[in-house]
């Protein structure tokens, strides 16, 4: 195929832990569960908002980490999105004509 070479769509999840997991994802989601525990030994969970204050670590990190088609979790996607709006974007034109420009020469 003209030396280029196709790679299988799995040879990055062997790289991961569980096949889904970086490590920073995990080191993320564990803070969030550890600081869940915290605020569920020192805080009384008396009422409702209480409780959900106390629980929103775990969640919220567990969000950032669950994996989403397409993209590896919703942390990249939102990476992404970041350094897509904040980034200077430049185009080039690549379209059907790019290789095959022909310049005439003017005769004389």
């Amino acid at each position: 195929m003209y030396g280029q070479y196709l790679i299988p769509a799995n040879t990055k999840r062997g790289k991961l832990i569980l096949g889904w997991f970086r490590p920073f994802d995990l080191y993320l989601f564990g803070g969030g569960v550890l600081a869940t525990f915290i605020l569920i030994a020192f805080l009384p969970l008396s009422s409702t908002f209480v409780t959900i204050l106390c629980l929103a670590p775990a969640v919220i990190t567990g969000f950032l980490v669950m994996p989403v088609p397409h993209y590896h979790n919703m942390l990249v996607i939102i990476q992404e999105g970041y350094q897509f709006l904040t980034t200077r974007q430049r185009y080039r034109w690549k379209g059907w004509c790019w290789k095959s420009v022909v310049i005439k020469k003017r005769s004389r």
